[in-house]
């Protein structure tokens, strides 16, 4: 049982919780991510994202949206409560390379696992320029975090409620119009990455992006997270999680995702209705 030491609410249906796991944050690297069980060895299996750690505290950084029925559970957990179990760090370790300009755009709960990256690049020697955004202001996180990362922090959202009114990929493009950027990486919603492809395609820029497909065991086993980049048949938990933007079938992995989505929301929907049950009978 890993314990839960710190836990914070980001937005509505987003949660930062800081969790015991000693040998992961020795070994972890900018780009993996971690596998969990909430309850034990035959609960659901979900990847998370790490937004930071530290070897020496034995401690993990992972945020979580509530997207489904194990992560509202989740999402109810209290400090000095436990996760059962926490497999990783899992996927390969992102390409950190001393390029020049590296521009990092992260959408909604994105920004989570890009920003160890950003650190990474700039530890690195890189000028780093963050952009992220979301639907409205009450959806950015880690902006702190985020500028402290950054030479220079662009904050966008959809309604224009903070920072600039626009779609990430209207800053990405100005940039890249510039003419001094040798790097994207791009995290986010699958529609976003694939639109920051396109934005960097037609000038021939390196654009790395970080896949959160279906996935079940996390080592290859299952298929799940199969994804089709160029010619070739990957596997996002063992292959990636990072990919070359520009060959990532965006299109089919979007399908495959939808194809689920009823289900998750169906036993999202028991489990409120479970929750209220328990809440009404004092349980």
């Amino acid at each position: 049982m890993r314990r839960i030491v710190r836990k914070r609410q980001l937005s509505e249906n987003v949660f930062q919780f800081v969790v015991e796991a000693p040998h992961v944050a020795k070994a972890h690297r900018p780009g993996q991510f971690v596998v969990i069980q909430l309850e034990d060895e035959f609960s659901e299996r979900i990847p998370l994202s790490v937004a930071d750690w530290d070897p020496e505290a034995g401690t993990i950084t992972l945020i979580v949206q509530v997207v489904g029925k194990t992560t509202r559970m989740l999402s109810l957990r209290r400090e000095g409560e436990g996760i059962a179990h926490v497999l990783g760090p899992l996927g390969n370790p992102t390409d950190i390379e001393k390029v020049g300009t590296v521009v990092c755009v992260g959408g909604g709960i994105g920004t989570a696992p890009l920003h160890p990256i950003a650190r990474a690049f700039r530890r690195k020697g890189n000028r780093v320029i963050s952009i992220i955004g979301a639907r409205t202001k009450d959806l950015i996180i880690l902006e702190d975090e985020m500028r402290s990362v950054s030479d220079e922090l662009i904050v966008c959202t959809d309604d224009g409620s903070y920072g600039r009114k626009a779609l990430v990929t209207e800053p990405l493009k100005e940039l890249c119009e510039q003419g001094d950027v040798n790097e994207v990486v791009a995290i986010g919603p699958p529609i976003m990455m694939k639109f920051c492809a396109e934005t960097t395609r037609p000038f021939g820029i390196k654009t790395v992006v970080s896949l959160n497909t279906i996935m079940v065991d996390g080592t290859g086993m299952c298929g799940g997270c199969r994804v089709k980049v160029g010619d070739e048949i990957k596997f996002v938990c063992v292959d990636g999680p990072e990919f070359d933007g520009h060959l990532v079938d965006f299109d089919g992995m979007m399908r495959r995702l939808a194809a689920y989505r009823p289900m998750e929301q169906e036993k999202d929907h028991r489990c409120k209705l479970e929750l209220v049950g328990n809440e009404r009978r004092g349980e």
